[in-house]
């Protein structure tokens, strides 16, 4: 799986303190009695950015406990090691926390994000008579924290923690699943891609210790023996359509990836739809050549790239080769085929 942004550094504390709305983390309700603390649970790879996420967030907590107040329960889950953190999350809404925290980059909010649901349906609180929603945390710390940058945030932890100490809001976000016919649900919230980008991405994940430059020796690793397939797409559950000489295929409900790159501009998690952005036929110097534009967003327009929206899409090959990449939020899945489709407005993200 591509950990290339697990790094992680404690933060939603302070989320409570921002809203004011009936399941607020940091007001009461008229009536309610204002001794009750809520309970953030703060997700942390202490491994996370070669050590650098456990070395910040030891350095960040007392921080957190001066901005925060009494306000809050702060519970501190260390993650020991792949898929700890979904683990930590469905406890966590089971006991009834307010605010799950993913404390680092998109491996770790990929991971708590999976932790929202079980079974294909969102993971709820023991007591079903009770109406209660946990909300979704993040403080951006990782090698490329590819979310955040939709929202326009910085990775600067400290911004992050005023950000929630001010903000007031709470938005309801989508979430792509991904399904595989015999195989288990999984959850994105950024973007997944399939062919070669999803192999550079692969490759990458090794490298995560050279920081950014991990996504330049991935893609240059991907290139070695790659070649250009023809898939098979249906989208919104349609006829099927023929992509010949298909380069990459990017499922957007966010708009960036591999380390800043504005792969799918037009994407919004709030959006209700995908931006699916297909590049074909492309050689390497294509990517030499128009870099520039893949990074700035503005590759819309450039001959032999396709832009569309979508709620579900199933992509196949033409000819079974089991070669075809796919990942999510810089998580490695294995191979086609599959179907992406969206759950609109299904998580409360503090932001």
């Amino acid at each position: 799986m591509v950990y290339l942004m697990v790094p992680m550094v404690v933060k939603p504390l302070f989320l409570r303190a921002q809203q004011p709305l009936a399941h607020d983390l940091s007001s009461t309700s008229p009536g309610s009695s204002s001794s009750r603390r809520r309970d953030l649970v703060f997700v942390v790879n202490p491994r996370g950015a070669n050590g650098r996420t456990g070395r910040e967030w030891k350095k960040l907590l007392p921080y957190l406990r001066s901005r925060l107040g009494t306000d809050c329960n702060i519970s501190e889950s260390l993650t020991s090691g792949p898929s700890h953190a979904i683990d930590i999350t469905r406890e966590a809404i089971r006991d009834g926390a307010d605010a799950v925290v993913a404390v680092g980059g998109d491996g770790t909010l990929h991971e708590v994000v999976n932790g929202f649901f079980w079974g294909g349906k969102p993971v709820s609180k023991h007591d079903s008579k009770v109406l209660h929603t946990t909300a979704l945390g993040l403080i951006p710390l990782g090698t490329g924290s590819d979310f955040a940058r939709t929202f326009g945030w910085s990775n600067d932890p400290v911004d992050a923690i005023e950000r929630l100490v001010k903000g007031r809001s709470r938005s309801r976000i989508d979430v792509g699943v991904i399904t595989k016919e015999g195989g288990d649900l999984h959850y994105f919230v950024n973007v997944a891609d399939i062919h070669l980008s999803a192999k550079a991405g692969y490759h990458a994940s090794k490298y995560k210790r050279f920081g950014n430059l991990c996504y330049v020796i991935g893609a240059l690793q991907a290139f070695f023996g790659h070649h250009n397939h023809d898939l098979k797409i249906r989208v919104n559950d349609g006829e099927w359509e023929l992509y010949p000489k298909t380069t990459a295929l990017c499922i957007g409900n966010a708009q960036f990836f591999g380390g800043g790159m504005r792969i799918t501009p037009n994407a919004h998690p709030s959006s209700g739809n995908f931006e699916v952005v297909t590049l074909q036929d492309f050689k390497w110097y294509d990517f030499v050549l128009k870099l520039h534009r893949l990074y700035s967003g503005t590759h819309l327009s450039v001959n032999n790239v396709l832009s569309r929206s979508a709620f579900s899409i199933e992509v196949e090959e033409v000819v079974g080769s089991n070669s075809i990449f796919v990942q999510s939020d810089g998580e490695h899945l294995g191979f086609l085929p599959r179907k992406f489709s969206i759950l609109p407005a299904v998580i409360s993200m503090i932001c």
